[in-house]
């Protein structure tokens, strides 16, 4: 007996599709169509082909500028990983005190990243934020806006401090997915304490913590608002990360050619890197399958 298909269903996935398109696709074959052209204004095109990837490929700023986004993801993941599971190890599994940490955790995801820029551009402030201000009066020699050290040291603590609590809060959901049987038998053992996080904890925690690295790694190699607001990439281009470089060269320089070029090799790194943190999250599940 043939049964009767029923394609109603696409007219339900059909506006996801379009709005997609409409966001996604479309926006990005401009950029294609901007990176192989040249055009002298007058919305008159000429073909370059390659031309424009091959000038990035040997421009040194774009180089410094991987280098130096690629020097923060590695510190940002340096500090928040390990800070995020500190974090949620100590960390009450119940109650009252559990509810009212993981609210308190979730509130700097909830700000908006425009924001936490001139939080910390007014803390860091010499004149009248606190931070700046406190450090003057010690003695110390802090200004993000003329020293380059400080100006990394201030990002840095900025995006630490906005984003460690995502780390924190999936780490904390893998902890709570460990059943107490696992505890109970590391106990009889006389497991030590290092030895309980070594064999228990941390290889239940892989596969949310591939997703904190995948989406911290993402995130901080297209960072943008933030340290515009606080450095504007300076001092000179000491903070200038890839996503910065590429707005001063598609709006303030206005060369759309190299930009659209740029935009396309900064999509395919992200692309690469993250199918990468996907394969391994793929084994993982798979390994722990088959265990």
């Amino acid at each position: 007996m043939n049964k009767t298909v029923n394609q109603k269903a696409w007219f339900l996935v059909l506006p996801v599709l379009v709005l997609v398109a409409f966001s996604a696709v479309i926006p990005l074959m401009t950029v294609v169509n901007y990176s192989v052209q040249d055009t002298f204004g007058n919305n008159v095109f000429f073909w370059a082909g390659l031309e424009w990837f091959e000038i990035m490929l040997a421009e040194e700023r774009m180089w410094n500028a991987l280098w130096r986004q690629l020097m923060f993801s590695g510190i940002i993941l340096a500090i928040e990983i390990p800070l995020g599971i500190f974090v949620a190890l100590n960390m009450p599994k119940s109650g009252f005190w559990a509810s009212l940490c993981l609210v308190l955790m979730s509130l700097p995801l909830l700000i908006p990243w425009n924001v936490v820029g001139t939080i910390w551009q007014i803390f860091g402030r010499v004149d009248i934020g606190l931070l700046g201000y406190t450090l003057d009066k010690m003695g110390i020699s802090y200004n993000y806006t003329q020293d380059i050290f400080a100006a990394w040291v201030t990002v840095i603590v900025m995006d630490v401090w906005h984003w460690t609590s995502l780390v924190a809060l999936l780490a904390y959901a893998g902890l709570q997915s460990i059943p107490d049987a696992y505890y109970q038998a590391a106990k009889i053992d006389q497991a030590s304490r290092w030895a309980v996080f070594r064999y228990i904890e941390l290889p239940k925690m892989a596969g949310v913590l591939m997703i904190a690295i995948l989406l911290r790694f993402m995130d901080s190699f297209m960072i943008y608002t933030e340290p515009f607001v606080v450095t504007g990439g300076g001092p000179g281009n000491a903070t200038t990360f890839l996503s910065i470089d590429l707005v001063k060269m598609a709006l303030g320089q206005f060369d759309l050619g190299p930009a659209a070029a740029f935009s396309l090799m900064y999509f395919l790194v992200i692309l690469a890197i993250s199918w990468v943190f996907y394969t391994v999250m793929t084994n993982l599940d798979k390994r722990d399958g088959i265990k």
